[in-house]
């Protein structure tokens, strides 16, 4: 049996990190938040504030049959994008696709962690820096964030080729600046979310520490500086997706 204290017992606003991570914050907050900055949480910003609902799927070719079966348009790698078919998992490229009402948007970290964490039919927000402010208005007024009903912030972090967690910077301050929003909740931060809101707090340059990370400068090196210009425009919207029954959608 797992132990109590992975839970982060005795504070309103938590944080951990990957699938696993959720998974335990699951068990015990009230509310989720998922943080994949480079690029499905800020994917799915820009999405939902289009007017488009994105279902998030685990990666792989599954991800096209299951958008036959539920009416969805499917989203593909950022390579495999044509004139026709432009959706994909580039925040770029939905600032300017097509809107289509519903969209399966397949991710390895963020979308993955998001459709784990819908099975628990907790509030699952999606949040990035682009909407970290806001995230955090609407949770606080939603009255979480206390011992009884606190929030588990997760950062999805990215994978090294064996499979294992990678934490990765960009998720880090990401989850801080939800975190800093937070900052204040009646059940405090657990020691956990504390130490991560000191990495925003020791950084002065968001996005150029986002920008200058092993994620930011990979997409940059393979044609995508865009995605990660779109992902470090801070507190820019107030869009808060939530995941209903397994669709985001703004709340």
């Amino acid at each position: 049996m797992t132990a109590a204290v992975y839970g982060q017992p005795g504070s309103g606003a938590r944080f951990d990190w990957g699938l696993t991570g959720a998974a335990e914050l699951g068990r015990v907050c009230a509310a989720l938040v998922v943080v994949d900055v480079l690029s499905f949480t800020t994917a799915v910003e820009v999405a939902v504030a289009r007017g488009m609902r994105v279902h998030p799927f685990p990666w792989g070719e599954q991800a096209a049959e299951y958008a036959v079966r539920v009416g969805a348009t499917a989203a593909v790698g950022r390579r495999q994008t044509t004139v026709e078919h432009p959706w994909s998992l580039s925040p770029a490229a939905l600032s300017s696709a097509p809107v289509v009402a519903d969209l399966v948007l397949p991710s390895p970290n963020g979308s993955a962690i998001s459709a784990a964490a819908s099975a628990t039919g907790l509030p699952v927000v999606a949040g990035c820096l682009r909407n970290a402010r806001a995230v955090g208005r609407w949770l606080r007024r939603q009255g979480y964030g206390t011992v009884n009903a606190p929030i588990g912030v997760i950062a999805s972090g990215e994978r090294w080729p064996d499979g294992s967690l990678r934490p990765s910077v960009e998720d880090q301050l990401g989850a801080a600046s939800v975190l800093d929003a937070l900052s204040g909740v009646p059940g405090g931060l657990s020691v956990e979310a504390a130490m991560a809101l000191a990495a925003l707090a020791s950084t002065p340059d968001v996005p150029a520490a986002v920008r200058g990370s092993v994620s930011g400068r990979e997409l940059t090196e393979s044609g995508f500086a865009a995605d990660v210009d779109v992902a470090v425009r801070i507190g820019v919207s107030d869009v808060v997706p939530v995941l209903h029954q397994g669709v985001f959608s703004a709340a």
